[in-house]
Parts: C-alpha cells; sequence; structure tokens
C-alpha cells in the first residue's frame, strides 16, 4: 500500500471513530466547531442540480459537528465570475471552502492566497492540483472511462463507430475523455472514433454537435460524453435524427434521468454527490483544525498542513431503467431544507 493511500486510510479511520463515538469527540471538544465557525462550498454554475446532494451530504457533516455552512459561487459559467466569488467568500473570513474549480490554473494563486490567509481550501470533482488545497474529493474518472469504454463495446461490439463530446480545461471532464479514448485505442483497437467536439456543457451546443456527427457518419454506434448538460442536448439530436446510436455520460440531471427510464439513454455514471459533500467537509474541517493532528513526518520544521490528503474516492454509481427511481432529486429533497 502507498504511503498516501495508508495516511489516508488512517486519517480516515479517526475521523469515523470520531462521528461513531460522539460522546467522546464532545468531551473533549475536538471535532466540534466554535460558535458561529463556518464553511462556505463554492461552485460555478450554482443552479446545477448536481450541487444539490453535495451540499445536502456537506451539511450533514457539519451538522453532526456543530458547525455553519454557506452554498456559494456563480450561476455563469465563467470563470473570471467564479473567481471573483471566491474573493467575496474571503472576505468573510470563513474557517474553510470546499471548492469545485471551473479550472485548474487559474486558482492557483486565489486558492494559495487563501490558505496564506488562514482560510483552508479543498477541492471536489474538479482539482488545482498545483496550489496548496490540503485534499481532493472525487469519484475515480480513469474507473468511470473504463467502465463506459467496455460497456460500449459490450453493447455494440468492438468494431463499430464511436465519438465524444467534450468540455475542455475542467479536469474531471478532460480525464473522463482522454482515458476512454486512451483504453479503447488499447484494448479494442478496431473501435472507431469519428468525432470529437467542445460542447463545455451547452446543451444546445450538444445537440448542433451531435447532429452534425450524426449526419457525417451514418454509422454512428455510441456516444460517450464526460456531463450531463450536454446529454441533453445529444439525445435530442438522436432523437429527432432517428438514430440507433448508444448514449451513456457522467453524472445526472433530472432531464437525462427521464430519459434513462424512457431508454432514451443507455445509462448514466454518476458520483456518490452525498460522499462527495460529507468527505469534503470532514477533510475541510480536519484541515481547518489540524492542531489535533501530530503525524509521524517532518511537517513541523517544513512548515506545512499536516492534514494533506491527495485523493479520496468518493465512488459512482451507475444509473440505468431499473434504478432510475433511486436517483429522483425531487424525492430525496423532499422534506430537506436546500439552504
Amino acid at each position: 500500500m502507498k504511503i498516501e493511500k495508508l495516511a489516508t486510510a488512517l486519517s480516515a479511520a479517526a475521523i469515523a471513530a470520531a462521528f461513531i463515538f460522539p460522546g467522546a469527540a464532545s468531551a473533549q471538544s475536538k471535532f466540534q466547531c466554535e460558535p458561529g465557525e463556518t464553511y462556505v462550498m463554492n461552485v460555478m454554475v450554482s443552479a446545477h442540480p448536481y450541487w444539490v446532494p453535495v451540499y445536502q451530504g456537506f451539511k450533514q457533516a457539519a451538522e453532526a459537528m456543530g458547525c455553519e455552512t454557506a452554498f456559494s459561487g456563480t450561476p455563469d459559467y465563467d470563470i473570471t465570475k467564479q473567481i471573483a466569488s471566491f474573493e467575496q467568500d474571503l472576505v468573510k473570513q470563513p474557517a474553510g471552502i470546499l471548492l469545485h474549480p471551473m479550472q485548474s490554473d487559474p486558482f492557483i494563486e486565489p486558492i494559495d492566497r487563501a490558505i496564506d490567509g488562514g482560510v483552508e481550501v479543498v477541492t471536489f470533482a474538479a482539482d488545482s492540483p498545483k496550489s496548496k488545497r490540503t485534499a481532493y474529493i472525487t469519484s475515480d474518472n480513469l474507473a468511470e472511462a473504463k467502465f463506459a469504454a467496455e460497456e460500449i463495446v459490450k453493447q455494440i461490439g468492438d468494431s463499430a463507430e464511436y465519438a465524444v463530446l467534450e468540455n475542455p480545461g475542467q479536469s474531471n471532464h478532460d480525464l473522463r475523455v482522454t482515458a476512454l479514448l486512451s483504453y479503447m485505442e488499447e484494448h479494442f483497437p478496431n473501435m472507431k472514433l469519428v468525432g470529437r467536439q467542445a460542447t463545455n456543457q451547452d446543451s444546445n451546443a450538444a445537440y448542433r454537435a451531435t447532429a452534425s456527427i450524426l449526419q457525417a457518419n451514418p454509422n454512428l454506434g455510441a456516444l460517450w460524453i464526460p456531463e450531463a448538460g450536454s446529454a441533453e442536448g445529444a439525445v435530442a439530436a438522436v432523437l429527432e435524427a432517428k438514430a440507433d446510436v448508444l448514449i451513456m455520460h457522467a453524472d445526472v440531471t433530472p432531464t437525462t434521468l427521464e430519459h434513462i427510464k424512457a431508454g432514451n439513454i443507455h445509462m448514466a455514471l454518476n458520483p456518490n454527490q452525498g460522499m462527495q459533500g460529507f468527505m469534503g467537509f470532514v477533510s475541510l474541517f480536519m484541515a481547518a483544525h489540524s492542531e489535533i493532528f501530530d503525524p509521524f513526518n517532518d511537517y513541523k520544521v517544513s512548515g506545512y498542513n499536516p492534514v494533506q490528503i491527495p485523493y479520496v474516492d468518493n465512488g459512482f454509481s451507475v444509473i440505468t431503467k431499473e434504478n432510475a427511481d433511486s436517483f429522483d432529486l425531487n424525492a430525496y429533497m423532499e422534506g430537506r431544507d436546500p439552504s
């Protein structure tokens, strides 16, 4: 077992113990927030339904530890506006921010400045690995791509045409696409990539791109899409063309869920959003309260935060027609406070 994986496992065990034995944690006041101690979750396209279960998990962990939370970000798909919202969060001096960075490199300086100023930052779903962020929570994008490639071949054979839509610049989406292409090339060399177009989570752009790919490639067998917004446009184009194309995508929205139920989309690979938010909060709290942790390493002389978690896999679910009802967001949110 690699050292970083062992460290992560041990940290997770310690965190779990605090939740399993809350009385002991409360008595020592180590896993409890001070009054008013607040943690923020910051995203782009803030109205996207993906964030709802993530924030619910974030809040559930916070409530268990007596902490306050806030949801923040920008409604736009705009890196400049997301960074501006992040800067506004910093002004309020929260204890930490769980961040989904739209792009990796533009967030390096803001994240580093936040941490240098005493505000801890953990990334989730997408990363800024060159920054000082203390942890990264995500599903295994390589495993998702491998699963998607093998399922496509299982359904349409290993000598067929396929295409991908993509969202360049967002780390997890990039990996979902590039890993699938690499896996196909290595394991199924007779599979032919006939289309690769950037749609940037825009359903209208995805509709146009898919229609164009279909027109140029009437024998198209499958589409792989790294997120659900583009899948909404792609399935509309496939249905309009009355084409027999297997569609698989990552994430899920209420719209794509209905298409899965109807059999128009084969399946979706959906990160465990609740665990993403829950472990995101726990990692963030530990980073902000690193004084309770004294590991066997050189952190005291090197000066870095001892809570370093390079990667936590929150897992992913395979959504099919058979289990789609379990992913009904409206049903999940009944009786829950969305704010």
